[in-house]
């Protein structure tokens, strides 16, 4: 085998050098400064996505506190209504049970019903107005008006988990 022959050294190892050296030079120049390019920008993509990122992330958490607020403020004024509502049944009864306590039995029966029915009334009419206000509140969050189906079923459901 001629790699093994002694007096060829010489020439393999001048050989060796000139490739090593000219190899040396070629990915010193020219691969290694292109890979390191790839690298960079791949790394400044990376930091510009989760700056991006971020900023997005902030910006949804902030939308997210200005609806918890608004949603909160509109179930506080919802409240606020039905007490009012409540109170004022409360009290219209009370003076009608009052006026119409001396009367017959089947009088005070067909009063109560009266009572019944404006107590609904009055309950549909506060739907209708939790209704309007959930409607604009979320037109004034997103700039989108919700389907009027789909925020009378909100509005019940929520009086419903109230009662």
């Amino acid at each position: 085998m001629p790699q093994f022959d002694i007096t060829a050294f010489p020439t393999q190892i001048v050989w060796l050098t000139i490739c090593f050296v000219a190899l040396y030079f070629l990915m010193s120049r020219i691969a290694l400064p292109r890979v390191e390019q790839v690298l960079e920008e791949r790394q400044k993509r990376l930091d510009d996505n989760l700056s991006t990122a971020e900023q997005l992330n902030a910006e949804a958490k902030a939308e997210e506190a200005r609806y918890e607020t608004s949603l909160s403020a509109a179930r506080a004024r919802a409240r606020q209504v039905i007490q009012e509502a409540t109170a004022d049944m409360s009290a219209e009864g009370t003076r009608r049970h009052d006026t119409l306590g001396e009367r017959l039995a089947a009088e005070i029966k067909a009063a109560e019903a009266r009572i019944a029915q404006a107590k609904d009334e009055a309950i549909a009419g506060i739907q209708e107005a939790a209704s309007e206000v959930a409607a604009s509140t979320v037109r004034h969050l997103i700039d989108e008006s919700p389907s009027p189906r789909a925020v009378a079923a909100a509005v019940e459901a929520a009086l419903r988990e109230k009662a």
